[in-house]
């Protein structure tokens, strides 16, 4: 069995899911991506390769091994994007939790039915269907869970929008010890610089209780600012809306210490040496050209 437990981002990292490119499928056509940022790679021609792709999430496996990390990989469904691991299940204590997604990526979930087999069944929670989440807008921080959201009365507009606020009420409801704050998040189909497709796009805690965080991401300031307060102005990296864009934010913690960062991201990394991190560079371009990178790749199963 399975002993799963994740209480926060950063404690060091034992056990982790990865995606696979493996058997990706072909170019999706515009109607078929799922965030504005495939569509733009789409339109101009540079959607990656699976090849590259799978030489990405290598480098990664590679590192995490490095490590002594336990990985898992879903198992290989043809011609399907199983990139993000982060979107179907996670981890919060020792429960696992599926996550309802887009209805079309429901096949996911059995890549990696081998592990939610391995949990004990009174730990393997399905929500409600109408609670809609995905792992992106789960971020750990101990006593705390925070959760990206968007309540407008447009959100069935929004192909961006993951995650509603029946979902934040049924995770309070299972974590009552808790405290579940929502942050509302900025949202586009269209422009992938003015879109927090996750929380984890415009904010991540790391170790040192230090944070990443784009304050153009959340709706309303002052859930912003909150955050701000939380860390302390001076633990704080602030990124640009280009680095937002090209998912600073979106980096991997294996511990409090280490931190596996794409290699191209020269201004965040510099000040995580600076602030004593050891900082694992990768090369997670491509990846990122489908919206996400190297959070939403992996989920963990335990930490210490």
């Amino acid at each position: 069995m399975l002993e799963l437990n994740v209480k926060n981002e950063t404690s060091r990292l034992r056990s982790v899911i990865l995606g696979t490119a493996k058997s990706n499928g072909p170019v999706p056509k515009v109607e078929d991506c799922y965030d504005p940022k495939s569509i733009e790679s789409v339109l101009a021609g540079t959607y990656p390769k699976e090849e590259d792709m799978i030489l990405e999430m290598d480098a990664v496996e590679t590192v995490l091994k490095k490590h002594g990390v336990q990985v898992y990989r879903p198992n290989i469904i043809e011609d399907c994007n199983q990139i993000f691991s982060r979107d179907i299940a996670f981890v919060i204590e020792n429960k696992i939790i599926r996550a309802n997604i887009l209805p079309n990526r429901g096949r996911e979930i059995e890549a990696i039915r081998y592990v939610w087999n391995q949990v004990d069944r009174s730990n393997r929670i399905v929500l409600p269907k109408e609670c809609h989440v995905e792992g992106g807008d789960v971020i750990l921080c101990d006593d705390y869970i925070f959760m990206g959201t968007y309540s407008g009365e447009d959100y069935a507009d929004f192909i961006t929008a993951r995650t509603n606020m029946d979902a934040v009420i049924a995770i309070q409801e299972l974590f009552p010890e808790k405290t579940v704050k929502a942050f509302e998040l900025q949202k586009s189909n269209t422009n992938p610089r003015e879109n927090a497709l996750h929380l984890d796009c415009c904010f991540q805690p790391i170790g040192k209780g230090k944070a990443i965080i784009y304050k153009a991401g959340f709706l309303i300031e002052r859930e912003y600012q909150w955050l701000v307060d939380f860390f302390g102005k001076e633990n704080i990296f602030e990124i640009t809306q280009d680095e937002m864009y090209n998912m600073n934010s979106n980096i991997f913690s294996v511990s409090e210490d280490v931190i596996i960062s794409e290699k191209n991201f020269t201004r965040l990394n510099t000040w995580l040496r600076k602030e004593g991190f050891v900082v694992e560079e990768v090369p997670y371009a491509e990846i990122g050209k489908q919206g996400g990178l190297l959070r939403c790749t992996t989920m963990p199963l335990i930490r210490d």
